[in-house]
């Protein structure tokens, strides 16, 4: 096939592959490639499987494949755990290793974490706690009074009830159990490098990709697609599924009391790009036959693309100017192999920071950053308060000093606008979620009114697949069936959220299931007679949903069996995407999680499917009937 995967890990050097390609996926119904082809994975929950042990099996089973044809030969491993991205999934024994842990909250578990970490010297004593919405949100306002983003605040833990300090606790204990689990299968592989005998010569670098996250708002949430369709959660919506946290039917993420608590001492979580507990992680390095053990963490300032040019001065790489004819970019970052022996080497001087609208800079121990909180929408950004942090001296930003020290502040505002002319740091962007989620995105399918889809193909993901949101749409598929034919006709989505047409006891049903809360059922009134049909399900959109709660478009969802109308139904559809990183568009099953409990995946179709052919012209659909006749003309 000719379709172009040359930024696909196979096309940048790696020789094998195996994994999912986007930013995160379910680790219960994972969205996976092997080398450069989707594949479904090897089990199902109920089997057993998870996407940590998979992924360490796979790590272990390449690096034997190598080391038994040469031995001698060094081999390049990146191993990209799941965990601990959202979705938090973890086997429940793990889960329950954590039991009771968390029940005193996340004010109280901050301080003992910072007592612990003075003591293991990873930070310096006197280092105070950074307050609870430490800018007095969400009372705080943007300067044209914008309301302060309520996903960016934090519940005091006494404020809550005890139904909602039992729901958050138990988010914290999947959280706990998900991490150590996926720590016990990295560990698998460290003991197959020792058993093997090539631990000693392996040079190990485990760093976590930012501090603990805040996509789960103060409320947490069952399902953080919601998020990403611009629906706050309520701890109502989590409640009922208590018991199913961190299981196969659930998209969960800790509330933003856990994030803050999880990035200790240090104000703030993931989007913020200045301050600490978004961009402040450990980083181990393990060489044993080079690199001798030590007692004391190193305290340099680095940053993540310090750590290529670190491995290629370890390990003696001098880095190509030119592959295949085109001069290499400049490597942007700077090595810190000195600081590994040596705990009096300096850190380094500068580093540039910006992300979701934020601006931030570190330069010699000072750290100046603009208040303009993530995804926030209030632009104005000429009118961002500056804050200014001696981290040298204050390693948790309790402290602004930027009204003490202006000459340093506006040296540091300075030298950021010129990195952000080197980095590309303009222009800046605060689309909300939603906004950044439906925003247009290269493609490699053009958009159209009619897309066509076929039985036995790998799935499409939703970024190539048609987008329904908010407009009318017509599900139109010619099948053979017999008597006792069932199965998934057409399915797009998941538990998370999506929608599915199938057949179960001889009827053709459609089932919309919004953002994993709201199953919307139409069920046609008789059966389907064995032959040749036109299935069809159509929504014709007539506004958008009034509740609230529910927002997307509203409308009518009819059933068409051949030029006959079948069923009929009121549903609202999701404002956003389904899963972009999973669950994608199939005809004929529904592969990973299914859309609707009245099935279990991948529930394929018993009968014959010729193809599915979905029309977005906004138009209703034109004739039944002519429909029927050209479909069946072809045979």
């Amino acid at each position: 096939m000719a379709a172009y995967k040359g930024r696909w890990p196979l096309g940048r050097g790696f020789e094998r592959f195996y994994g999912f390609l986007g930013g995160e996926s379910s680790s219960w119904y994972p969205d996976l490639v092997y080398d450069n082809h989707q594949i479904d994975a090897p089990g199902t929950p109920d089997e057993g499987y998870h996407l940590s042990k998979d992924l360490s099996d796979k790590a272990i089973e390449f690096i034997s494949d190598a080391h038994q044809v040469n031995p001698e030969k060094p081999f390049f491993m990146y191993l990209a755990p799941q965990a601990g991205h959202a979705p938090h999934h973890s086997p429940k024994e793990w889960i329950e290793k954590y039991k009771g842990c968390f029940d005193e909250g996340y004010e109280a578990i901050r301080e003992k974490i910072l007592k612990r970490q003075i003591e293991l010297g990873l930070l310096p004593e006197g280092t105070e706690l950074s307050p609870i919405n430490p800018h007095g949100e969400p009372q705080r306002t943007g300067p044209d009074g914008q309301a302060w983003p309520l996903l960016d605040t934090v519940r005091p833990w006494e404020s809550l009830t005890g139904d909602e300090k039992k729901l958050f606790a138990r988010m914290a204990e999947v959280f706990a159990g998900y991490i150590s689990y996926a720590d016990h299968e990295i560990g698998r592989v460290l003991d197959y490098l020792e058993d093997s005998g090539q631990l000693d010569n392996t040079l190990v670098v485990m760093v976590s990709d930012n501090g603990a996250s805040g996509e789960g708002g103060p409320n947490g949430s069952f399902n953080e697609w919601r998020f990403f369709n611009g629906v706050m959660d309520s701890t109502d919506d989590a409640m009922p599924h208590l018991d199913e946290l961190g299981g196969p039917d659930s998209y969960n993420h800790y509330n933003t009391g856990w994030a803050w608590a999880f990035d200790t001492p240090f104000p703030y979580w993931k989007r913020w790009a200045g301050y600490e507990g978004g961009i402040a992680d450990m980083c181990v390095i393990s060489w044993p036959e080079k690199i001798k053990p030590q007692e004391k963490p190193r305290n340099q300032y680095i940053h993540a693309v310090d750590i290529a040019p670190t491995i290629y001065e370890l390990i003696g790489v001098e880095p190509p100017e030119s592959i295949g004819g085109y001069e290499q970019s400049e490597i942007e970052g700077e090595s810190f192999a000195a600081s590994i022996s040596d705990a009096t080497v300096p850190s380094k001087e500068t580093q540039f920071y910006t992300m979701l609208g934020q601006r931030s800079l570190y330069h010699q121990g000072w750290l100046a950053t603009a208040l303009h909180p993530p995804l926030s929408g209030w632009g104005n950004f000429h009118d961002d308060v500056w804050e200014l942090y001696d981290l040298e001296n204050d390693r948790s930003q309790s402290k602004d000093l930027a009204a003490e020290h202006p000459a340093k502040l506006d040296e540091l505002k300075s030298l950021w606008f010129y990195y952000a002319g080197i980095y590309n740091g303009l222009p800046l962007d605060d689309r909300t979620a939603l906004e950044q989620v439906l925003s247009d995105r290269p493609s490699g399918a053009p958009e159209r009114d009619r897309y066509t889809y076929y039985p036995r193909t790998a799935d499409v993901s939703e970024q190539a697949a048609v987008r329904i949101s908010g407009r009318s749409y017509t599900i139109s598929s010619a099948i053979e069936v017999e008597a006792d034919t069932e199965g998934v006709i057409f399915a797009h989505g998941g538990v998370s959220g999506g929608h599915s047409l199938y057949m179960k006891d001889g009827k053709l049903r459609y089932t919309f299931n919004w953002l994993g809360s709201n199953l919307q059922d139409v069920v046609s009134d008789g059966s389907v007679s064995p032959g040749k049909h036109l299935v069809v399900a159509e929504f014709t959109a007539t506004g958008a949903s009034e509740d609230p709660k529910m927002p997307g478009a509203k409308g009518t969802l009819d059933l068409y069996i051949d030029d006959q109308k079948a069923g009929s139904g009121e549903i609202v559809t999701q404002p956003g995407f389904f899963n972009l990183i999973g669950d994608g568009l199939c005809v004929g099953r529904d592969s990973a999680s299914p859309v609707t409990p009245e099935y279990r995946s991948p529930f394929p179709f018993t009968g014959n499917i010729e193809k599915v052919i979905i029309d977005v012209s906004d138009e209703r659909y034109p004739s039944h009937e002519g429909d029927v006749r050209a479909w069946f003309s072809i045979d």
